[in-house]
């Protein structure tokens, strides 16, 4: 075996050394642009040198930039060819030599383009209804065949119009929808390789904002630290952002704006006038932008910015007051004084008022001045938003004028008081004169002269010789006035008239008319008498009311025969009585009495219905109801139901109940401008009698013009509540320690015990005093007694000062009062009608003597 192959090697070494062979692997070569592919020269015999040409023959030199050749060994050589491209394609020749022995081997290099996509971006994002084309640049060669494809279908632009493949293999879409979104496949194809390759294209359809403004105009108010919100919604592919401007200027979240996190709202802060205009809701996406505007109006409250006070003389030819506002819409202004407003044009028929109104300025012109012009002017201005109210005082000066009553009535050793009632400004001084003589002088003792600003009181103690001529004089700057009063002897009052009498079987009414002549001072009280004829009269005297005109006898006997007699009384004394006048009383009549009373006695029954009337008291929601008792049944009354209430509702006040002896009672806390039902039942022994009714309306709630606008607004109501919880506290803590002294209990006694180890303060012992509770402690743990020794009455409380009148003694200079003489000590304990308030939901409270054990 061995000597065969040596063989062979033999005869192979002859034949090369004899020629020189080439060969070229691969014998063929295909390349793609941009690769790279080397080629093997393999040489056989021997070869000193190897060398390569290019398709151009040129000797292909080492180290080229695109090809390289390199000999490894003395029967081989490579040639590379690096990133090939078209001008590389051709015939490379391999030649090998050796002296005069030459051999060489050629190799065939095509040069092809695979399928490259060239541009084939993807997202590619077109406008709704633009004409889209969709770039995919492919290069192969030969040139590749294009196909697309959308939701994995074939488009075949020969179906729809709207589809077309341009000649560079583009998309072309017509009026591209937002429904023509999605991927795309690009597809290349080579069919004489057999080669493909794709590439998936994102189409994004952008759609063009649109803006929907949720108000066009927005109104606000300035000044009053109020907001305006100014909102608008947009919509659009891919979401559009908004943003706002005004007057060209784009506005940012700050101390001024402050936009939301979309910003679709723009909340402008403190609004104030100069904000008002157009502002621009701008939508932008990549589609574009689009903008609306929304107008914001600003409306400015009334504010009155000139008026000031005034002053003027009396009899001036006129005066003008001014009013200035500001507002927007232009306030409308008007005037007021007391209870009359003034608006444009003359304000009354002698044309002395006169407004007129330009713009925002109004005048009120006061023509022939008079003193009663001066007070408190409220100029009001308005507009559809709202109201300014301010005050301004007209200063009128003028002399004194005096007022009040000339004559004067009293009686000898009764002191009076002459007023001279005084109007002036500036204020004015008074003296007083008689007989020519200032007062007081040496020659008079008896007259006390007090003084107040606006009225002078001459108090006269008048014997005899003081009736006659007194003389007032006031004066200030502008002038003098003087004034004749006249002190005269006042008489007992003349016989009050019986004008009828109207008999019932227990009771009668008498109709009073008032005396001739008063005696120049008021009736204090009438006195009536009444008796069977031949005997004793009975007395009672009655208040004189203002609206006394009827009086009510009660406890008279049925079908019995009286008379009756009427005087009157007033500060001087009693007047002469009138004539007698003569009645019967009514029988008990068997028709007034239930059957079933009338079959067991005829002797008593239920009381008759009281008869009632009513008046309205302080302003209006207070009702008195007085009731006239009526036929008693024959037995005693013994006390009065009273209920009440509103026609429009159904529930009934809780009832009150009154003693046998009074006659009325006050019903206070009613709603304003309401109708109301009063009942009033008389009660007996046997049983209660039918309910007098009275039905009446209470007043319309008054109005009135505020004293000062602008102004503070006094506490608030938290501060209210602190001040009432701080007082609250305060008066426990009173408590507490006036128990810890006096009685050895409450909080600091358990806190001197427990903690401390300490007792209260003994309590000290007490006298036992009239009228007081004695109080009692021992070691016998038997229980403290209370001892009640004497009734507390209770005292009359006035409720305040009284104004002075013709028969008052006045306080002297040094605050003390002046008292009579024979002012006695005693306490007269009267039996007076108790009178009865009553407020709505609440139970009714008495007022009244109680004593207690």
């Amino acid at each position: 075996m061995l000597q065969i192959r040596d063989l062979i090697w033999g005869l192979l070494f002859i034949g090369f050394a004899a020629a020189i062979q080439v060969q070229i692997t691969p014998a063929q070569g295909e390349i793609s642009v941009g690769e790279s592919k080397f080629f093997l020269c393999e040489v056989v015999g021997d070869a000193k040198d190897i060398d390569w040409f290019a398709p151009s023959g040129e000797k292909i030199l080492p180290n080229r930039p695109d090809m390289f050749v390199s000999r490894s060994d003395e029967t081989m050589s490579t040639l590379t060819i690096y990133h090939a491209n078209v001008d590389s394609a051709g015939i490379y020749k391999c030649v090998a030599k050796n002296g005069d022995k030459e051999a060489q081997a050629t190799v065939q290099v095509k040069i092809f383009q695979k399928i490259t996509f060239q541009d084939a971006p993807s997202p590619q994002e077109f406008n709704d209804g633009d004409d889209a084309d969709l770039v995919c640049d492919v290069i192969s060669s030969p040139p590749p065949t294009i196909i697309w494809k959308h939701k994995g279908a074939k488009i075949q632009a020969a179906k729809d119009v709207r589809f077309k493949i341009m000649g560079n293999g583009h998309l072309h879409i017509r009026g591209i929808k937002k429904t023509d979104e999605g991927m795309y496949n690009c597809e290349a194809r080579v069919m004489a390789r057999g080669e493909i390759d794709f590439r998936m294209i994102k189409v994004v359809v952008n759609v063009l904002p649109t803006i929907r403004p949720r108000l066009l105009d927005v109104n606000a108010t300035a000044d009053i630290g109020s907001t305006a919100l100014l909102a608008c919604d947009a919509d659009g592919f891919p979401e559009p952002t908004v943003t706002w401007a005004h007057n060209n200027i784009v506005l940012e979240t700050g101390d001024k704006y402050s936009l939301n996190e979309d910003g679709s709202e723009l909340l402008i802060k403190d609004v104030k006038k100069v904000d008002e205009g157009d502002y621009t809701c701008i939508a932008k996406n990549k589609a574009g932008e689009k903008a609306e505007e929304v107008s914001l109006n600003v409306f400015v409250q009334p504010k009155i910015t000139y008026l000031n006070n005034q002053t003027a003389a009396e009899f001036d030819e006129e005066v003008t007051l001014t009013c200035e506002a500001s507002g927007d819409p232009t306030p409308a202004i008007s005037w007021s004084f007391e209870n009359r407003v003034f608006t444009e044009g003359e304000q009354s028929l002698d044309r002395n008022i006169v407004v007129r109104s330009h713009a925002r300025v109004s005048s009120l012109t006061l023509k022939n001045v008079q003193f009663t012009y001066a007070g408190l002017y409220l100029c009001s201005a308005s507009n559809s938003i709202g109201q300014d109210d301010q005050l301004m005082y007209l200063e009128v000066r003028y002399a004194p004028k005096i007022m009040g009553a000339v004559a004067w009535y009293t009686w000898e050793g009764n002191p009076t008081n002459i007023s001279c009632e005084v109007e002036a400004h500036p204020g004015a001084s008074v003296v007083w004169f008689r007989d020519g003589l200032p007062l007081p002088h040496a020659n008079v003792t008896n007259v006390k002269i007090y003084n107040t600003p606006t009225v002078s009181y001459l108090e006269v103690s008048p014997s005899q010789n003081d009736f006659g001529s007194y003389n007032c004089t006031a004066a200030n700057m502008m002038g003098t006035e003087s004034k004749e009063f006249l002190l005269i002897q006042a008489e007992v009052p003349s016989a009050p008239g019986i004008h009828m009498v109207e008999p019932f079987s227990s009771t009668a009414v008498v109709h009073v008319r008032e005396p001739e002549s008063l005696g120049g001072v008021p009736i204090i009280k009438y006195k009536v008498e009444w008796r069977l004829p031949g005997r004793e009269w009975t007395s009672k005297e009655h208040d004189a009311d203002e609206d006394l005109t009827k009086i009510t006898i009660v406890g008279l006997k049925p079908e019995t025969d009286y008379e009756v007699k009427m005087s009157a009384m007033n500060g001087k004394g009693e007047g002469e009585s009138s004539s007698a006048y003569s009645f019967k009383t009514e029988p008990i009549l068997s028709s007034e009495i239930p059957p079933s009373i009338a079959t067991t006695s005829m002797a008593s029954r239920e009381p008759s219905a009281p008869k009632l009337e009513g008046k309205a008291q302080n302003g209006g929601n207070v009702l008195k109801v007085n009731w006239i008792k009526q036929d008693d049944g024959g037995s005693p009354i013994k006390h009065y139901l009273v209920r009440y209430k509103a026609k429009h509702v159904s529930d009934w006040k809780p009832e009150i109940r009154l003693p046998h002896d009074s006659d009325y009672a006050v019903l206070s806390g009613l709603e304003w401008n309401t109708d109301y039902e009063v009942h009033v039942v008389a009660e007996n022994q046997q049983g209660k009698s039918e309910p007098g009714i009275f039905s009446f309306r209470t007043a319309v709630e008054p109005t009135t013009i505020p004293d000062a606008i602008g102004g503070g607004s006094g506490l608030g109501t938290g501060a209210i509540v602190g001040i009432l919880i701080v007082v609250f506290f305060l008066l426990l803590v009173g408590v507490d320690v006036t128990c810890y002294f006096l009685n050895k209990c409450g909080l600091l006694m358990c806190i001197a015990v427990n903690f401390c180890g300490k007792a209260g303060p003994g309590a000290k012992s007490k006298d036992i005093e009239e009228g007081k509770a004695a109080f009692t402690k021992d070691e016998s743990k038997e229980p403290i007694v209370e001892v009640r020794t004497e009734e507390e009455n209770t005292p009359n409380q006035t409720g305040g000062p009284t104004e002075p009148n013709e028969t008052t003694p006045l306080t002297e200079p040094d605050g003390k009062t002046v008292k009579d003489d024979n002012t006695k000590g005693e306490t007269e304990v009267k039996n007076a009608t108790a009178e009865v308030k009553t407020v709505p939901n609440e139970a009714p409270q008495t007022n009244g003597n109680e004593s207690k054990a």
